[in-house]
């Protein structure tokens, strides 16, 4: 065996210019798998992450028919004694209560639908990062009477600045419409411009005061340790709670499910793709190089070696080859990774289509190791499947018609 690797190793580099064509195909082919599926992986986790983190939380209790309905007056009556059992929940990082209203947003230049969201300032901080999302002005707790914030687009807009005043329009719990005069604090952008369109956030206190006698709250957002106990936490309500509708980010989003289960899905499909498309070239030039030594082949089978020993020669040969280059590619993809891991990958030049799908521009990818671990299995197979033929074509030469 010592001998039959030596001999390969040395038939590999008698030709050092096909030799290298081959390697570094199989570097750069499993460089760009491991660095592509790292960009998706990237974008998909903060895409949950995201959402999780800056609106929907892991879990979110509501009247159920107000998920249907959407009127006013569907509040949550078991608000205080749901609020007490998530306060006493070790597993329940924070959680915050919200008034939700459809309603209509008038300024001097046009009125547009919104949704208002009345949010508790200090809760709202502990349990979302929407703040961080502020970019110009002041969050809610600021002392200006009737503050709103309102996205950057949505300002475009209606023309509105700092300052500027809007009258929100919407439906109290008697489904009489109610008005109130609202100065915009501080504008915000999110990862979609449609959402920053269609959402306007004003304090819960404010909003109630004109939708009638509180507490009046649509939705209780939260926030678990551990995204695991998202399940547990939400049969636990529901068992203490019936009335109530509870829900998993995972029930909230069916968007969000499909990304997580399509991952690794994805991340298979696309390495496979492109070894698919390099297998080709692998194919082509083992097959060159089967061409050029019919004549030492034949001369290897005259002296006596038996053909299961030829084809292990040019399998082991192969295998050689696809070690070198995955071994070459996994260094490569860990430096570009780290790289970008760190400093992000700027896709700036799709920002304006990646906001319209809610997507961030700036991707930090992430492979995992059971990632690299597929990623070479796939390369590794397909490389050697692509091999075979040419080296079972190598052993059924006759070598009294090559030598």
């Amino acid at each position: 065996m010592k001998t039959l690797f030596i001999l390969s190793w040395r038939n590999i580099w008698r030709k050092p210019a096909r030799s290298g064509v081959l390697l570094a195909a199989i570097t750069v082919g499993l460089w760009a798998g491991v660095v592509t599926v790292g960009i998706i992986n990237g974008m998909m986790q903060q895409r949950v992450s995201y959402l999780i983190e800056s609106e929907i939380t892991h879990v979110q209790v509501h009247n159920p028919e107000f998920l249907s309905e959407g009127f006013a007056r569907l509040y949550l009556s078991d608000h205080d004694s749901i609020s007490e059992t998530l306060a006493a929940d070790p597993r329940v990082a924070a959680f915050a209560s919200r008034t939700i209203t459809d309603g209509m947003i008038q300024s001097p230049v046009k009125t547009s639908g919104v949704r208002i969201r009345g949010v508790q300032p200090d809760r709202e901080r502990e349990t979302t990062t929407f703040h961080e999302n502020l970019t110009d002005g002041e969050y809610l707790d600021s002392a200006m009477r009737n503050a709103v914030l309102i996205g950057e687009k949505l300002a475009a807009d209606h023309h509105i600045q700092l300052g500027d005043r809007v009258v929100l329009t919407f439906e109290n719990t008697r489904n009489e419409l109610v008005s109130g005069l609202f100065n915009v604090a501080g504008l915000f952008r999110s990862a979609s411009v449609n959402y920053d369109e269609a959402h306007v956030f004003v304090r819960a206190d404010d909003l109630i005061r004109l939708m009638g006698v509180g507490p009046i709250y649509h939705e209780i957002a939260v926030l678990l340790h551990e995204e695991g106990d998202a399940a547990a936490v939400a049969a636990s309500l529901s068992g203490s709670f019936p009335e109530a509708k509870v829900r998993t980010w995972r029930e909230i989003s069916p968007e969000l499910t499909m990304i997580v289960e399509l991952g690794g899905v994805t991340m298979v499909l696309i390495t496979a793709i492109i070894m698919i498309a390099l297998a080709f070239g692998i194919l082509n030039t083992m097959l060159m190089a089967l061409f050029e030594r019919m004549r030492e082949i034949g001369m290897l089978l005259s002296i006596g070696m038996n053909r299961i020993r030829v084809f292990g020669m040019l399998m082991l040969e192969s295998a050689l080859l696809t070690l070198t280059g995955v071994a070459t590619g996994v260094a490569l993809a860990l430096l570009t990774l780290r790289y970008y891991s760190e400093r992000g990958m700027n896709l700036e030049v799709f920002a304006d289509g990646a906001a319209q799908l809610g997507w961030d521009y700036h991707i930090y990818p992430v492979v995992t190791a059971s990632d690299f671990g597929v990623i070479m299995a796939v390369v590794v197979v397909i490389t050697m499947l692509a091999s075979a033929y040419p080296a079972f074509k190598g052993v059924r030469v006759n070598p009294m018609e090559v030598t």
